[in-house]
């Protein structure tokens, strides 16, 4: 059983007769990552019209991430944006497309909270594109020495936006001396590192290795996105920081 388990995880797509596909479970799942996604992005867009103008462009950029990754998350449940790859399995390839577009605006939303650079935040936003470029071409290689190279070179290129979000944005946000915004900081940017570093061992267990079927990868999946979406966008809007924020800014110039 063993070794057709290992014949199977390396038949190529061109061979395969039967394709692994999402069952029912990873389907309600995903109906429901999809729901939350889209009642986050509609909140964050209906707040944002009458927002504080200083924490608007949050609003803006949540309803942004969520509102992709809810067009991702429909797609998957009608049945598109898929592909067979190297074990006969399906892979929805429409996830990369959402990483690629939400992630680096989630790190533009902590660079904006941190008071980072821009051109700081641009780096780390390029890096976190790589990263999911790496873990998409790793999912379709042919080749398993390749598919694993992708593998390493994906992680290689996640230490700076770990390093970034715990070290670099964390000593910007210290410098300011704001107590409220480094709590806040510190909560969204734990918040971050910790769902963000579990996608690879998903992936590991699932595309990586078969361990996981595709219903599971894809409940796991779910619960990361939400988590790291929707519990993000509504933590980062807490009004408390930038009203003190404001007020400080107004006290230098009265």
């Amino acid at each position: 059983m063993v070794e057709e388990g290992m014949e199977a995880s390396r038949l190529l797509p061109a061979d395969c007769l039967a394709i692994q596909e999402i069952g029912a479970s990873g389907a309600i799942f995903d109906v429901l990552a999809w729901i939350a996604l889209l009642f986050t992005a509609l909140f964050m867009a209906f707040k944002a019209v009458n927002a504080d103008p200083v924490v608007r462009k949050f609003y803006y950029i949540n309803a942004f991430v969520c509102g992709v990754a809810s067009f991702s998350y429909f797609a998957m449940i009608s049945g598109m944006g898929w592909e067979t790859i190297m074990g006969c399995r399906q892979m929805f390839y429409v996830r990369y497309i959402d990483w690629f577009i939400t992630t680096p605006l989630m790190i533009l939303n902590i660079g904006l909270l941190a008071g980072e650079e821009q051109w700081m935040i641009a780096a780390i936003m390029g890096a976190d594109m790589g990263m999911i470029f790496a873990g998409y071409m790793g999912s379709v290689a042919l080749v398993p020495t390749v598919k694993w190279l992708w593998f390493v070179i994906g992680l290689v290129v996640y230490i700076p936006v770990v390093i970034a979000l715990v070290r670099i944005f964390r000593q910007c946000v210290l410098d300011k001396y704001d107590m409220d915004r480094i709590e806040l900081y510190g909560k969204v940017s734990l918040l971050t590192v910790v769902s963000w570093s579990v996608y690879p061992f998903v992936w590991l267990l699932s595309v990586g290795t078969g361990g996981l079927g595709v219903s599971a990868e894809s409940i796991l999946y779910a619960l990361l996105d939400v988590t790291s979406k929707c519990f993000f966008s509504f933590m980062i809007i807490q009004m408390d920081v930038y009203e003190s924020a404001s007020a400080e800014t107004q006290k230098e110039y009265v």
